[in-house]
């Protein structure tokens, strides 16, 4: 489930979630069996529902992956348009 939602994320925002993650953890590659499930869980966006940021970062601390949330929210708060 937390990958699903994560690579969903990803993908509905123009992320690459192998990169996200890989950027998160850089001493632990993505192991082959997530990235399968990377490619056969997510849709393209137009496909998908929207994710709430919270809602992956609520199902990423849940499992542990603290530095991954972490790596979320900072691409979340960069793809906010300015209200400059």
């Amino acid at each position: 489930m937390m990958i699903m939602v994560f690579a969903q994320w990803c993908v509905n925002h123009d992320l690459d979630p192998v990169e996200l993650y890989e950027s998160a953890y850089p001493s632990q590659p993505m192991h082959p069996e997530h990235r399968k499930t990377i490619d056969d869980v997510t849709v393209p966006k137009e496909e998908a529902e929207d994710i709430d940021t919270a809602s992956v970062l609520s199902v990423l601390q849940l499992f542990g992956n603290t530095d991954l949330a972490a790596v979320v929210e900072e691409q979340s708060r960069k793809n906010k348009p300015s209200s400059d």
